[in-house]
């Protein structure tokens, strides 16, 4: 028994020993195929997966930015592994894992995938990933601590930073939101970093924007209160971190959200409704002057997300909200992100003059219900068939009615087969065989007056 044992022992430290040389971090992009992908991916804790076709230019391009960033990546504390898969052969593969085009990124964390969104640099990428390898509360020391944190965190993602806050209080929120933001505490500081991050009190919840422009509330020990600061007003909960939740909440998207294919995927779970602006050209000078105004009317309105995108970047998409070259642009609206929007009777596009006034306006308007409803031109189905999921669905639908349409005729077609034939009497009979008989002597051309 003891030598039986020990010969399981050494077959299973020999398994063990394979697989760690199979997928070995070495910091080269590992290939990956149907013999292999499930194991790696339940072997690694973190692994990057590109779905490419070989053919494919995209593909070509992403392909010496990832060879570049997997040796920085698997050298982190935590590592990640980069791989490769490609999906123009294994297509069995790249459909499990609804890939539809190329190149598709997957970030496998501990055998769960989720969609890769983040930029395709070496660099920026790895600046991007380290997020997910981060610990889900920085505690920071010292202002130059902070410094630190800020730099590295790069400006990708909403860092929270709490001055004074006791990290439990951040804790649970950190976990939940990792993916999305970087969350910290400030434990010591100096006055001078009270003012650069302009705190008027302490304990407070400082907000860094990805595009580092800074917005905090302030929360008192007291009762617990909120002082929304920009906002100017008070708001009461049981709790702190309700309110503390919702802040962190409306702050993942950047102040005024570009609109394109990827963009409104991260805004297919917000409940809020979407201010959308359509411009001529979203390059424009104007149009880069506009978002400053909106950016502006969004600080003191979070209970709505704003967005924008130009006629000429997205005309598709400005279709479904009846904005083409001939109407008068911006034009600006309230969508629910389905399949209904909304436009202020009597400011449905903006004037190049004083266009603050204008979006206050319009704004007002809107709480105030003085809106028209509408329709978006393309119907709900058509977002759900333009989805990866939908249209996979909408063809594993029509196979299923196609085949049962089938079905129902190959019933009938027997079931008239089968019919018995029907024996009818004997006068049924002889006046069957009396009309037959009057039939022939009476054919075409036989009829008499």
């Amino acid at each position: 028994m003891p030598i039986i044992l020990l010969l399981l022992l050494c077959i299973f430290e020999t398994g063990i020993s394979s697989t760690a040389d199979q997928f070995k971090v070495d910091g080269k992009v590992l290939e990956l195929d149907e013999s292999n992908f499930d194991l790696a991916i339940s072997s690694l804790t973190y692994i990057l997966v590109d779905f490419y076709a070989p053919w494919c230019r995209h593909c070509k391009l992403l392909s010496p930015q990832l060879d570049e960033a997997a040796p920085v990546l698997a050298g982190l504390k935590e590592p990640i592994v980069i791989a490769k898969v490609n999906a123009d052969k294994f297509t069995r593969l790249a459909s499990k894992h609804d890939v539809d085009a190329y190149p598709t990124l997957k970030l496998f964390m501990h055998g769960v995938s989720m969609e890769y969104y983040g930029p395709r640099k070496a660099d920026s990428l790895v600046q991007y990933l380290k997020k997910f390898v981060s610990t889900d509360v920085s505690i920071l020391i010292s202002d130059s601590a902070i410094s630190d944190f800020v730099e590295e965190a790069g400006t990708f993602f909403p860092i929270f930073i709490g001055f004074g806050l006791n990290e439990t209080v951040l804790s649970n929120l950190a976990v939940k939101y990792k993916k999305r933001a970087w969350f910290s505490v400030a434990k010591d500081f100096s006055d001078e970093a009270k003012v650069l991050y302009d705190m008027e009190k302490v304990p407070a919840l400082i907000l860094l924007e990805p595009g580092r422009q800074l917005d905090r509330i302030t929360v008192t020990r007291a009762n617990s209160d909120i002082y929304g600061v920009k906002c100017g007003n008070r708001r009461n909960f049981n709790h702190a971190g309700e309110f503390l939740e919702d802040f962190i909440k409306q702050n993942f998207l950047p102040p005024v959200v570009p609109l394109n294919h990827e963009t409104l995927k991260l805004l297919k779970d917000e409940k809020r409704k979407i201010v959308l602006t359509i411009t001529a050209d979203e390059n424009e000078d104007q149009t880069q002057n506009l978002i400053k105004l909106l950016k502006a009317a969004a600080s003191t309105n979070r209970d709505l997300v704003f967005g924008y995108f130009g006629l000429k970047q997205w005309e598709d998409f400005a279709d479904k909200f009846e904005a083409n070259e001939k109407t008068k642009l911006p034009k600006i609206i309230v969508w629910d992100g389905d399949e209904d929007y909304f436009s202020v009777i009597g400011i449905e596009s903006l004037d190049n003059e004083d266009q603050r006034s204008q979006i206050s306006q319009f704004l007002e308007g809107y709480r105030q219900g003085r809106t028209e409803k509408k329709t978006v031109k393309a119907p709900l189905f058509m977002g759900f068939f333009n989805s990866v999921v939908g249209i996979v669905a909408f063809f594993i639908i029509f196979i299923v009615v196609a085949m049962m349409i089938l079905m129902v005729v190959l019933l009938i077609i027997i079931s008239k087969d089968n019919e018995p034939v029907r024996v009818g009497s004997r006068e049924e009979v002889d006046r069957a065989d009396n009309s037959e008989a009057e039939s022939s002597q009476h054919g075409p051309g036989k009829k008499e007056d």
